[in-house]
């Protein structure tokens, strides 16, 4: 019996010491796709980027990591987790070193591009690696505890490239190159800690042992033909859309708007983005012990996410806001709301789809949220160059959770695992 407990306590320790490696990846993630926002004003020293051709720097990251988030889903579903995350994190890498190089927006686009083909694996790679490892009432937990690795990237980016940008000027290269050389470094250290520690589990070991899959693997098609995917992959792209205008637009908003300077980004930008990695973990967290108090799958995730969603709206009173302070704290509250949100959407697919599939559901997803941020990007280049300032955009985007809470409950009466039949399709 002792030696049946210790056996057990050292799987649960290693599960969490995995989510935690996972954790670490998607921080790298998030920090690796800040560095553009947040470097931008040195690098237009050297290469001018208007308003337009930001939105459409980000485009180029979103268009590819979309599509990458169903293809790297593919991939992981046919060569696995371990060799998969591998060779995703060894390419997003290598094309966030490259940004350091580029001499001209041409270069830069190229540089985003393959940067959204690398990282668009990663969150499909994180959800494979969650199911396989735990079992569905501590699932939305462990992805808390993913999710806020987008946090810990985040809040380490401001003060990091800060502190980049004012010290790095080595072999006569500008500071902002190296943000680029670091951050791309980081990256290649964890791949290396991967290839040394992760192994796939077996027997039982794995969260799914005895659980069969609900018919036959899905293809993409037979998962779009049913409604709560559809509905799941759109209010994605609603919600998602909020999100990256947020995240990528936040640094430019504030540095125009509120008259931000890199002692200001160093020392208090990092707040709204610390809010988002506690929203993650309160997220997961309230939703699994709502699982453990008895409350269905359905309420359980229903309730978290109605929760989340209603700490969106405020954001559109963030251009009457009387200082910075409230405007932080605004964002703060968002940010805290839209994580807790996403740490849910993501448990979701382990919900609905059977292991098979996890991978290209997760992908679909993926794919419709970074659609969604091209969209959004691009009208907010638009509005701003147009004069209208940020108001209408933030008030959009402001109320996208909410549609896409709606959305959810129409389209998933019941959060369940779907029943696939190739027979279904015509």
């Amino acid at each position: 019996m002792t030696a049946l407990v210790g056996a057990g306590d050292r799987l649960y320790a290693g599960r969490w010491g995995i989510a935690a490696m996972i954790t670490v990846a998607i921080a790298i993630s998030y920090l690796d796709r800040q560095t553009l926002p947040w470097a931008i004003k040195y690098i237009e020293a050297d290469i001018p980027i208007g308003n337009q051709t930001k939105a459409f720097l980000d485009s180029a990251f979103l268009a590819t990591y979309g599509l990458m988030y169903l293809g790297g889903g593919w991939l992981l579903d046919r060569v696995g987790t371990r060799a998969g995350f591998l060779a995703i994190m060894i390419f997003w890498s290598l094309a966030c070193a490259s940004h350091g190089v580029a001499g001209g927006i041409a270069a830069l686009i190229v540089s985003r591009l393959l940067l959204g083909v690398g990282e668009g694996g990663g969150f499909p790679a994180a959800t494979r690696a969650i199911a396989e490892w735990f079992p569905p009432e501590r699932r939305a937990a462990a992805m808390g505890l993913v999710n806020a690795g987008t946090a810990v990237g985040a809040v380490i980016a401001p003060p990091l490239i800060a502190g980049i940008l004012a010290c790095g000027h080595w072999f006569d290269l500008a500071s902002w190159r190296w943000v680029f050389f670091i951050t791309g470094g980081l990256g290649l250290l964890w791949a290396l800690w991967w290839y040394l520690t992760y192994r796939t589990p077996t027997g039982e070991d794995t969260a799914t042992h005895g659980e069969a899959d609900a018919g036959p693997a899905p293809t993409v098609a037979m998962l779009l033909s049913r409604r709560e995917v559809r509905g799941l992959v759109v209010a994605k792209f609603l919600s998602d859309g909020a999100w990256y205008f947020y995240l990528f637009w936040l640094p430019k908003y504030l540095f125009e708007a509120h008259g931000f300077d890199l002692k200001q980004a160093a020392t208090i930008g990092w707040i709204p983005y610390a809010a988002s990695g506690v929203g993650s973990l309160c997220g997961g967290w309230l939703s699994s012990r709502l699982l453990s108090s008895g409350r269905s799958v359905d309420a359980a995730r229903k309730i978290a996410l109605g929760l989340s969603a209603a700490c969106m709206p405020w954001v559109m009173l963030a251009p009457s806001a009387p200082s910075v302070a409230v405007v932080i704290a605004i964002f703060s509250l968002a940010f805290f709301g839209q994580q807790s949100w996403s740490t849910l959407v993501m448990t979701l697919p382990t919900d609905l789809a059977p292991r098979s599939a996890l991978g290209r559901l997760a992908g679909l997803v993926g794919l419709g949220g970074a659609f969604g941020g091209i969209v959004m990007g691009q009208a907010a280049g638009w509005a701003l160059d147009a004069g209208l300032g940020y108001t209408p955009v933030l008030t959009l985007a402001a109320l996208l959770h909410l549609i896409a809470f709606a959305l959810i409950c129409l389209c998933i009466p019941r959060i369940s695992q779907l029943i696939f039949s190739r027979k279904a399709l015509p």
